[in-house]
């Protein structure tokens, strides 16, 4: 089911010392913060087969329901996708970790039932082609679910998010962009927006520039055909 559509180097993204120290914190994060639940909520529900484009480490392959038939779970760091390769490994459901990049995923068009992106579209270098490539490997029907921090509410958060875009929050993130607005962008791609509600992580205590999050669903439209993206 894997193919090679578009030639892309094995390693897109190379962040070493980033995914270390990412690593670390998400699995931190989901303890204290809350974010277990919210991946338990993200994948509620789904069968068939799963395309999870940026899985990172792997932290959500324990909440896929039996349901799933397979997951093919994309990551281009090296030394995140070792770590998925080992989450796999233990997942309840079958899971093949791929090198590849967002914006030219090596699979067939129309192959999937459900697409994935958790924290994901915040560091994606094309947000718009990422999206398209997502809808081309969607069934028509088939359902994105997605779980994103973005530009928040309020001048002073929205002033202080696109102020650190510019400078230093990409650099020390792993290309990370906080003031992206993910809703929007999926909306612009053709997805038609399910049940979807906004958050803050973590939930109690200060606010930061990563805190503005949403969680839902969005759908390909079903009366597409043919493969859909450039």
């Amino acid at each position: 089911m894997l193919e090679r559509r578009r030639k892309v180097p094995r390693d897109a993204v190379h962040h070493p010392l980033f995914a270390r120290f990412y690593a670390r914190v998400s699995v931190m994060s989901d303890l204290r913060s809350g974010v277990a639940a919210h991946r338990a909520e993200l994948l509620s529900g789904l069968s068939g087969r799963v395309i999870e484009i940026g899985a990172g480490n792997g932290l959500n392959f324990a909440y896929y329901p039996s349901a799933v038939s397979e997951v093919v779970a994309i990551e281009p760091e090296r030394s995140l996708r070792r770590l998925a390769v080992k989450a796999g490994l233990d997942a309840g459901v079958p899971v093949d970790v791929v090198p590849g990049a967002a914006e030219a995923l090596p699979v067939k068009s129309e192959a999937f039932d459900a697409a994935v992106v958790s924290l994901v579209l915040c560091s994606v270098r094309d947000v718009p082609r990422a999206l398209s490539e997502i809808r081309r490997v969607l069934r028509p029907g088939g359902e994105l679910r997605f779980f994103e921090h973005g530009r928040g509410e309020g001048r002073v958060m929205v002033t202080v998010q696109r102020a650190l875009d510019r400078t230093v929050w990409p650099l020390l993130f792993g290309g990370c962009h906080t003031a992206r607005d993910p809703l929007a962008g999926i909306v612009a791609a053709g997805f038609d927006i399910g049940a979807h509600r906004r958050l803050s992580v973590p939930e109690r205590g200060p606010r930061l520039p990563s805190s503005p999050c949403v969680l839902g669903v969005a759908r390909r439209p079903p009366e597409e055909t043919g493969p859909s993206g450039g």
